[in-house]
């Protein structure tokens, strides 16, 4: 195929084989429809992790001790993460099917609407000063579980049809980079959530006495109309324009397991380190800073995730140009080495009670570690699977993933400070004793060392026909 003359056009040419030129209008439209999704997705994720480890505890779980309420708190957060896989199978199924935009118009919706009812939600007590002042009892947490399950299944697909969308619209040898741009919506939502939580305990003493931990929940639905907005443009990739030729798959988890089993696990495998130090970083680190062990007081937790987000605004294009020159495998290790090496630095600074010491490494581990993940991790995972289950593959492996590490990490570690807190004699989780972060700091070096063993076995799919039927670790082996 020769290409048009006009610079407008990028070409889509992969291993020999050709494919269109994809205008860089189109180009720029699918990375800000892409990003503004998962501008959302990451706000309402930061928004709930610092909610769970601030409000949501006294506000719908408020019978209970402050140690058991954070168990509790977390367990919503789990929820969402654990009906994750569910809505990746059934959203992923539909995106090889219809297409990665018809998915991604509906996860969004999905997403946006639940995070706004959250904002509407009656709560367990009376509270004359909050403007829905009415108190329902037991009804109050089951209606925030039943929106967090709605959250879940949208998000379940959100982040891996724009991945999955910029993969396939990006020049062959920059993937590495358009397809980290999505992720920089991640760093926007998170800072943005994390700012108006900062915003908010700045105009108020005692956020749950008040109204005002509602409108940050009620802000969603106005990112919810820009991104439909941008969303509603965008055209398909050029790989799904070719497959909508293609017979339809009628089993495709059964195939997807039989045929790409392998890119699955290590699919799997590849996000336990990033996912989980996302979720521990940001939610149980925020809840342990902010006891009376350690001492911090006001919205520590949300300034660290704003200078977090910044630094990692920074890093994740950076990950992804690296991760085009190096090598999608090599760069993923390397971030997951460094997040290895400063676990237990990170932790025992944090348990030190600094304000100042914990912005500082709570930046570095989320901006630097996690956000290096993400950045190159994008192209990585779309690379890893065949044209025709990627949606599927992608989903499935990013939400089983979510619930083993990401999902349970914050839960097992509010069992672990309650634990400490039990062995100490104290009756409650401002009595944790300072020893906890050696626990947590071990747990998520386990995780890291799951991802850093699961790049050792994974053939580097930088540059692959994206039009290949085949997995990667299948395509190496035949090849």
């Amino acid at each position: 195929m020769t290409l048009p003359s006009d610079s407008r056009c990028t070409s889509t040419r992969t291993a020999g084989v050709d494919a269109p030129a994809v205008a860089t209008k189109e180009l720029r439209r699918a990375a800000w429809g892409s990003s503004a999704g998962s501008a959302l997705e990451y706000y309402d994720f930061a928004l709930y992790s610092l909610a769970s480890a601030l409000v949501f505890g006294p506000l719908f779980f408020p019978e209970s001790t402050a140690a058991t309420g954070l168990v509790l708190s977390f367990a919503t957060y789990f929820i969402g993460f654990a009906v994750r896989p569910l809505g990746g199978l059934f959203f992923g199924r539909l995106g090889d099917r219809f297409g990665r935009k018809f998915v991604l118009m509906a996860t969004i919706t999905m997403m946006g609407t639940a995070s706004t009812c959250i904002g509407l939600l009656p709560t367990y007590h009376r509270n004359e000063n909050d403007w829905y002042s009415g108190g329902v009892g037991n009804l109050a947490p089951i209606m925030l579980i039943g929106l967090r399950i709605v959250q879940g299944l949208g998000a379940g697909a959100e982040m891996a049809g724009a991945s999955i969308l910029m993969t396939e619209y990006a020049p062959p040898r920059k993937r590495g980079f358009y397809a980290s741009l999505p992720f920089l919506g991640v760093q926007v939502g998170t800072a943005g959530a994390a700012l108006v939580h900062f915003l908010v305990f700045r105009a108020h003493h005692s956020i749950t006495d008040s109204w005002l931990w509602r409108p940050p929940f009620l802000a969603s639905a106005t990112i919810l109309v820009v991104a439909m907005y941008l969303r509603v443009k965008l055209e398909e990739s050029p790989t799904f324009k070719k497959l909508e030729i293609s017979p339809i798959d009628e089993r495709p988890l059964r195939n997807l397991l039989a045929h790409a089993r392998p890119a699955l696990v290590r699919g799997i495998g590849l996000r336990m380190a990033e996912n989980g130090s996302s979720s521990i970083y940001q939610t149980l680190a925020v809840a342990y800073v902010t006891s009376s062990a350690v001492g911090i007081n006001g919205p520590i937790g949300a300034l660290s995730l704003v200078f977090a987000a910044l630094l990692g605004s920074v890093t994740v294009p950076i990950a992804g140009i690296l991760s085009d020159r190096f090598g999608r495998v090599r760069t993923y290790r390397g971030f997951a080495y460094f997040q290895l090496i400063s676990a237990f630095p990170i932790w025992w600074v944090l348990s030190h009670g600094s304000a100042v010491g914990t912005i500082a490494v709570l930046s570095m581990a989320l901006g630097v570690g996690t956000s290096g993940m993400f950045g190159s991790q994008s192209a990585f995972m779309s690379e890893m699977f065949g044209a025709r289950q990627r949606y599927l593959g992608v989903s499935v492996a990013r939400e089983i993933s979510a619930v083993i590490s990401g999902g349970i990490a914050p839960l097992i570690g509010a069992w672990i400070i309650a634990r400490v807190v039990a062995s100490d004699g104290g009756p409650d989780v401002s009595d944790a004793g300072l020893g906890a972060w050696k626990f947590i700091a071990g747990y998520l070096c386990i995780l890291t060392i799951v991802t850093i063993a699961t790049t050792c076995i994974t053939p580097d799919p930088i540059n692959r026909d994206l039009d290949d039927p085949r997995d990667v670790v299948t395509a190496t082996r035949d090849h």
